[in-house]
């Protein structure tokens, strides 16, 4: 069978690719080995943002006090908990299945391999092998967690997301090794729940791609719910010898032993570029990733590459945008490159962290003057009506000319703020556009006009 595209995954990388393709009139094919959607939608983003929801909930039912309101004694189910995440990550992916009977795209099931001459050779469940070809080929294979060598996966005592996702019983005890955003939400999940928490960060901070000031309001914010925090620290060994599991960290004041139930490695994803034939085609890859240009054409005419398995942000929103500017280039569009740049991040743990752009030491290390406006949540109205007011919307402005140079939030919700600062920045707003542009009281989102009125000696509300 012929197509003009065949896509080789179905996350959300791949699976937007196809349904743009089929837009623009082409015919397409997708081949997945497992389910439709790929990690995102049944082990990543989503099933976890159900977990998190319950926490959220059993959270506020703790507290509830708080708000005047008499609860008897909360508890949880932990099988139950981890039930509705499995069933949100089912729905959704009946969703995309939907979606491909919607654009009239095939969906082939098994394992695909690319072949020279531009064809995909899948091989099915019952292990029969079937050629199919097409004048362009996505290779769209996403990553899996990284596994170091001192941190072997057994899925049992040393598991990687997707195991903490479908634990049988809730740990009493667990070491987080790794602190990015999958690290940090599972800490924020299991702490909720009541299992006792420690975190171990190589680097001096937690979530340590983030601004300087955010890492240290998270900190805080999880040393004060009980997350047991070690940075500058190294997981050096785990003996699962035992009932359960002792883990020897290296700090900076010696070595010092850990017991507990189970470890989770969160210490990053590493491409899927194993074993899909990009040796048998010649197609280049350095350093763990599949070589593109702006329009994630690889070195082979015919062969192109998207998302997790290509250099840039392992995240599923710009494996989507990779896919729709890669399709629309072929199709004879002229699509916009994409500002790496401009790209927002998103942390679900509590409190939330959003970011987008320079960092305030990434903008000065790149020679800008900046001016920095911050404003904290507790000054917020609607943030202290909610209960909520722990962290702040800060802003880096370039002092000479007023560009919106970064955006960093950290508190209830700021996931959802986000994008308005992505936007301002593609519309290459300055700081006096953002204090004219008139926000909705009370919202979160004033926080960010308020934010950049301090940057500007404008501020009302401090």
């Amino acid at each position: 069978m012929k197509y003009d595209v065949i896509v080789l995954g179905t996350g959300p990388g791949g699976y937007v690719t196809a349904i743009r393709a089929s837009q623009l009139g082409l015919k397409v094919a997708v081949v997945e080995k497992e389910s439709l959607g790929g990690v995102c939608l049944n082990w990543g983003c989503i099933p976890t943002k159900a977990l998190l929801k319950s926490a959220n909930v059993f959270d506020y039912i703790n507290h509830a006090a708080d708000y005047g309101i008499e609860v008897k004694e909360a508890k949880h189910d932990f099988g139950a908990v981890v039930k509705r995440s499995r069933g949100v990550a089912e729905g959704m992916s009946g969703g995309v299945k939907f979606l491909m009977k919607k654009n009239k795209i095939d969906v082939i099931m098994g394992t695909g391999k690319i072949a020279p001459g531009k064809k995909i050779m899948v091989t099915d469940d019952k292990e029969k092998t079937t050629e199919y070809s097409a004048d362009h080929i996505i290779i769209a294979t996403g990553a899996r967690s990284r596994v170091l060598p001192n941190l072997p996966q057994d899925g049992k005592k040393i598991m990687g997301y997707r195991e903490a996702m479908t634990l049988p019983k809730q740990p009493k005890k667990m070491v987080v090794v790794g602190s990015g955003a999958i690290g940090v939400e599972f800490a924020y999940f299991y702490n909720a729940m009541g299992t006792e928490v420690t975190v171990v960060e190589y680097m001096d901070r937690i979530v340590p791609v983030e601004d300087v000031d955010v890492s240290k309001q998270l900190e805080k914010s999880f040393k004060k719910a009980g997350v047991n925090i070690m940075t500058s620290s190294e997981v050096t060994s785990v003996d699962t010898s035992g009932a359960g599991c002792m883990v020897t960290i290296k700090t900076k004041k010696g070595e010092e032993k850990i017991e507990a139930d189970v470890v989770l490695s969160a210490v990053g994803v590493i491409s899927n570029v194993e074993n899909i034939g990009l040796e048998d085609v010649g197609i280049i890859v350095e350093k763990g990733k599949i070589q593109v240009n702006d329009f994630y054409q690889t070195n082979m005419p015919g062969y192109y590459a998207i998302g997790d398995c290509v250099p840039g942000q392992s995240l599923a929103h710009v494996a989507s945008a990779e896919g729709i500017t890669c399709v629309e280039k072929i199709a004879g569009q002229s699509p916009e490159a994409i500002n790496y740049n401009n790209i927002p991040g998103c942390t679900y743990c509590m409190p939330e962290v959003a970011s987008v752009g320079y960092t305030e030491q990434a903008a000065k290390d790149a020679g800008y003057e900046v001016k920095i406006g911050k404003f904290p949540f507790s000054a917020s109205g609607k943030a202290s009506a909610s209960g909520h007011k722990e962290g702040f919307v800060k802003l880096v402005f370039d002092a000479k000319y007023g560009e919106l140079l970064g955006g960093h939030m950290i508190g209830a919700n700021v996931t959802e703020l986000i994008a308005e600062i992505v936007a301002m920045r593609k519309l290459e707003t300055t700081g006096h556009e953002i204090i004219k542009t008139i926000h909705p009281h009370p919202t979160l989102s004033e926080a960010i006009m308020e934010a950049a009125a301090v940057a500007y000696d404008e501020v009302i509300h401090l």
